[in-house]
């Protein structure tokens, strides 16, 4: 496109996070920002998608581009929304929008099928207490699981998630990506972390809706998978349930056990 004479060429706008919401994708803004200072008067996009999924949201946001003199060259199809009816444009978004919801779908139900053989599914990049080996394995790291065994200890010793975090601030013991300043939820949500003891529970969030992109917390609507013996554990099994005895936290899953 950048060799077209007759398309002076302005930016490249992208964004690597999905493209749900606009509030999170800083170059989509980007663009809008550059249309309004009218340096743009022409958007080249493969598919109406890459605007975004949501289909009203879609089509209000070409709308006042064009009411802007702005188009949008839509690839897929070769329509430019100037020159072409509002109909067409809203039959492509609306049939890129089912081929979007149809994918996530598949993807969907590939990782669910992959949970229900057994197979772990693991998103961690940054996991305090262990790194992740060549072979895409949890591995521990001895001084994170050291202080992963502090918090546990402490906890025992019937210390807060507070007193924890104030313990861990004064000894200057940071957190898995370098900060000085530990939350208490994160502290909270290591104490139940099945991940300790060699276990993984799969599913534990869910996505209901594609086109919004948030996740839930799975309260029994999706079933969950919790696969044993998956990683070395950095806490033994006894102080794991004491702990979540003491948090009252009960847990339920489909057990899966795996022959190691």
């Amino acid at each position: 496109m950048q060799r077209n004479p007759y398309w002076p060429f302005t930016a490249v706008y992208y964004d690597t996070a999905s493209g749900l919401r606009g509030n999170h994708r800083p170059g989509y803004q980007q663009l809008l920002q550059d249309c309004k200072r009218k340096k743009i008067n022409l958007i080249l996009v493969k598919s109406p998608s890459r605007f975004g999924r949501d289909i009203a949201e879609t089509i209000k946001q070409i709308q006042r581009l064009k009411r802007m003199n702005i188009g949008v060259y839509i690839e897929t199809g070769g329509i430019n929304t100037l020159t072409t009816s509002d109909s067409i444009v809203d039959q492509l978004a609306a049939l890129d929008q089912a081929e979007s919801q149809s994918r996530s779908e598949n993807i969907k139900f590939g990782i669910r099928h992959r949970m229900r053989s057994g197979k772990t599914i693991l998103n961690h990049t940054q996991f305090l207490g262990y790194t992740k080996g060549p072979d895409g394995e949890l591995k521990i790291a001895p001084e994170e699981a050291e202080i992963v065994r502090k918090i546990f200890e402490l906890y025992i010793q019937y210390n807060g998630v507070r007193k924890i975090k104030k313990y861990l601030g004064s000894h200057g013991i940071k957190t898995v990506t370098g900060k000085s300043e530990w939350s208490t939820s994160t502290i909270d949500r290591m104490l139940s972390n099945e991940k300790y003891i060699g276990k993984v529970l799969m599913q534990k969030t869910y996505t209901p809706d594609f086109l919004t992109g948030k996740k839930e917390k799975n309260l029994e609507q999706l079933a969950m998978y919790l696969v044993e013996n998956v990683h070395e554990p950095i806490i033994d099994r006894e102080t794991f349930d004491r702990v979540q005895e003491m948090k009252g936290n009960i847990k339920q899953a489909v057990h899966i056990e795996l022959m190691l």
